[in-house]
């Protein structure tokens, strides 16, 4: 098992972009999940200023062009993508070409089994799964059904409280994409080894210090 930091953009990436530089780290996961297209153009600017050489797995967007893909596998060997599910957001252009390196994430609702073998299996965020489990046991237990029978290619790594939180949509979860401590983290303990594949990434919008940390504690724990 294989977990990288991510430079996160639902808030403000600027400064995971200086600690990249500062830490002069070479392996770093990107989520796109917050970026226009001029803005993504201005973030892939940043990256060239940084030591990074190799985005293992990128999170994408179904209005990012099949172009935007090709400089992600040429220039930085990506090698894994995860979208959302075309019921929550519907693809603006084909990545057929790229069928065999995108996985369908796991949100909040039951997975659609015959819309993941279109793809190359499921990207498993961990903290949705456990956020299901405690909320949600019908959907919990039916998408490990699902996943039993297809590829986890790749996987998001949040946090995990035992209390929730309200969201945008005035829902409450367990899940969050920020950490209060590495404690955060203990839930996956729960979880076989079976469900984390050797490309897991770090949802989170916490430093990336932190996340360093997060991977240490997980990892060694």
């Amino acid at each position: 098992m294989k977990i990288y930091p991510t430079i996160t953009t639902l808030v403000d990436y600027n400064q995971k972009i200086e600690e990249v530089k500062a830490l002069r780290l070479e392996k770093v996961c990107v989520f796109f999940t917050g970026l226009n297209f001029k803005e993504r153009k201005d973030l892939v600017v940043k990256l060239k200023t940084t030591s990074i050489k190799e985005i293992p797995f990128a999170h994408i967007r179904g209005d990012m062009t099949i172009e935007e893909l090709n400089f992600l596998i040429e220039n930085y060997h990506t090698q894994r993508f995860n979208i959302h599910t075309e019921k929550d957001y519907p693809l603006k252009y084909s990545y057929s070409k790229y069928r065999d390196k995108i996985y369908i994430e796991n949100v909040h609702h039951i997975l659609d089994e015959n819309e993941i073998r279109k793809w190359a299996g499921i990207c498993l965020d961990l903290s949705h799964l456990e956020n299901e489990r405690l909320m949600n046991p019908h959907i919990y237990k039916a998408n490990l059904e699902i996943i039993k029978r297809n590829k986890i290619g790749c996987n998001h790594i949040s946090a995990a409280r035992d209390y929730t939180r309200i969201n945008e949509k005035g829902e409450k979860r367990y899940d969050d994409h920020f950490a209060k401590d590495v404690s955060d983290f203990d839930y996956l303990k729960k979880y076989n080894r079976s469900l984390f594949s050797d490309f897991c990434a770090m949802e989170l919008n916490n430093s990336i210090e932190f996340q360093l940390k997060a991977i240490n504690y997980i990892m060694n724990e």
